[in-house]
């Protein structure tokens, strides 16, 4: 447990990516079977304790320390694991004798896994007070599922990968098929053994995916080398029925399949298709597309109830066949593939599943009037991909481009700050923002957006002096700072698009809100109004 806990204290103080990368594969490396698989399982997101949730370890730290100062503590800490485990030590009875030795990963990973719910808490604990302050939080980490240490399981694979000497779409067609703790995977990086086969039906395969299109690439978008089809506002998945077997994967491999059961349902035909997964209303036996913020109704969930399936209907816009009728087709060019997957989608009845239509244009000057004026507010840009391009795993240069429409921007004023996590732990990074509205009380800031990314360190160091030299309340891990008309910071905010919503108090939710630049030059109450964002929504509309 101890070098698994130092791993993840070296990641989470490392910012470059290829020293990340050489501190994954040195410890895969280092460490025996099984504590190596259980430490993977638990970079990946492959790991389920559920035994142990974030409430009971918030009641059993209770035990110990007086709840009020628990709740200061976690506001000045940010993180729930790293505040317990600095608690746990300081309200730790006084040793009698020699601390006994620490336990492994493995023991850890197996003791939990084999307690029930009542269990868990108590066998934590015991864990717990043979730790100390960094194995603390490594425990919590794992326990609780939420690492949040930089670090994807795309990442964790390509160490794999690197440790053998491998190519990572070979891990990840290897995937879905293996199991924590990965003996068998570990002795094939090692040379031990053969590659292991997977016996997985349905499996998930590596996706392509787009660069943005530069304005030197425009000259060579031309009809009869790109074909052009509309960027839609969902997500990217991959659909696959095997022999009666069904998945729903996400760009990243993540098995959604359970969050959408009518999809699966309607997933009859016999391959595996690339596509937006989408959202909408019945209008008769045509489902039309919805807004993303009406997707978001169904995502990140376990189960989805029947009356969200039947208000929140999902199908797949295709626009590329990976296999057809079991036969793998992704070295054949787009042009092939695409008559392939006409063919296959034709076939289906079930009417979850529709073709991304291709756009016929003249040059790539046409192409630019499409897109800035497309026909659906659901579409979010272009997509150019080379007639003769293979289906080929990664973001390759020149195959395919991306053409997303320009960001919309509005000037917002911060209202609320919150504590980050992992490095970000002592900063406050989390903004909510708000616009100037008017009402029956005069005029107001009405928050319209939260945003964490699109500034730099400089910027969020400056930001974090500003909330600590202004709050003006504190709610929990929350703090309100000044935002008057002549008194604040102004926020120029990029973002996507916008969508109606009831849950807010402006009646508007902005589509990935970042943050564009500092406007340390502006007063508050020069900031946009409610008006602006209705006046883009009834141009959507």
């Amino acid at each position: 447990m101890e070098d698994f806990a130092a791993l993840l204290d070296r990641l989470i103080l490392t910012p470059s990516r290829n020293a990340k990368l050489k501190l994954l594969t040195d410890y895969f490396r280092a460490t025996p079977d099984p504590d190596r698989g259980f430490a993977l399982a638990a970079l990946t997101g492959e790991l389920d304790l559920p035994a142990v949730k974030p409430a009971m370890l918030r009641a059993l730290v209770a035990e110990r320390i007086d709840p009020v100062l628990f709740a200061y503590s976690y506001d000045y800490v940010g993180d729930l694991a790293e505040t317990i485990a600095l608690v746990w030590g300081v309200t730790a009875s006084p040793a009698t004798g020699p601390r006994p030795a620490p336990p492994s990963l493995s023991a850890i990973v197996e003791t939990i896994a084999a307690s029930s719910r009542s269990e868990g808490p108590r066998r934590v604990a015991g864990f717990l007070d043979m730790l100390d302050a960094t194995g603390r939080w490594a425990l919590l980490k794992l326990v609780t599922g939420g690492l949040r240490i930089g670090v994807s399981a795309r990442l964790t694979k390509q160490s794999l990968a690197d440790l053998g000497g491998h190519e990572v779409n070979e891990i990840e067609e290897l995937w879905h098929g293996l199991r924590p703790p990965y003996l068998e995977l570990f002795a094939w990086l090692d040379g031990k053994a053969e590659k292991p086969i997977s016996s997985a039906r349905a499996p998930f395969r590596p996706v392509m995916l787009a660069q943005p299109l530069d304005e030197g690439d425009l000259p060579r978008i031309t009809p009869d080398a790109y074909a052009a089809e509309w960027k839609w506002d969902g997500i990217r998945v991959q659909a696959v029925s095997d022999h009666g077997v069904k998945r729903l994967y996400t760009r990243t491999g993540e098995d959604i399949g359970d969050a959408f059961p009518d999809v699966l349902d309607g997933l009859d035909i016999e391959g595996a298709i690339d596509g937006e997964l989408l959202v909408g209303r019945l209008d008769g036996e045509i489902i039309n597309a919805g807004s993303f913020s009406e997707l978001q109704q169904r995502l990140n969930r376990k189960s989805v109830s029947g009356k969200l399936v039947i208000s929140h209907p999902a199908f797949i816009r295709a626009y590329d066949c990976l296999v057809d009728q079991g036969e793998d087709i992704r070295a054949l060019p787009f042009r092939t593939r695409r008559e392939r997957l006409e063919r296959l989608v034709a076939t289906s009845l079930a009417k979850r599943i529709d073709l991304s239509p291709l756009i016929p244009y003249d040059d790539a000057e046409a192409l630019m009037e499409k897109r800035s004026a497309p026909p659906a507010a659901i579409i979010e840009g272009l997509m150019l991909k080379r007639w003769d391009s293979v289906y080929e795993p990664g973001r390759p240069k020149g195959p395919w481009f991306k053409w997303k429409r320009d960001p919309y921007t509005v000037d917002a004023v911060l209202m609320y700050a919150q504590r980050g996590h992992g490095k970000r732990s002592s900063f406050y990074s989390d903004y909510t923002f708000g616009v100037w509205k008017s009402g029956a009380e005069g005029t107001e800031l009405v928050p319209v957006g939260k945003a964490y990314f699109g500034f730099t360190d400089d910027e969020l160091a400056e930001i974090d002096r500003f909330v600590r030299r202004n709050t003006t309340n504190r709610f929990g891990p929350v703090r309100e700072v000044v935002h008057e008309a002549d008194r604040g910071l102004v926020l120029e905010v990029a973002f996507e698009g916008l969508n109606r919503s009831t849950r807010h108090k402006s009646g508007v939710a902005m589509r990935f809100p970042r943050v564009a630049r500092l406007r340390w030059d502006k007063p508050p109450r020069e900031a946009d109004r409610i008006e602006t964002l209705e006046a883009l929504l009834s141009a959507a509309d």
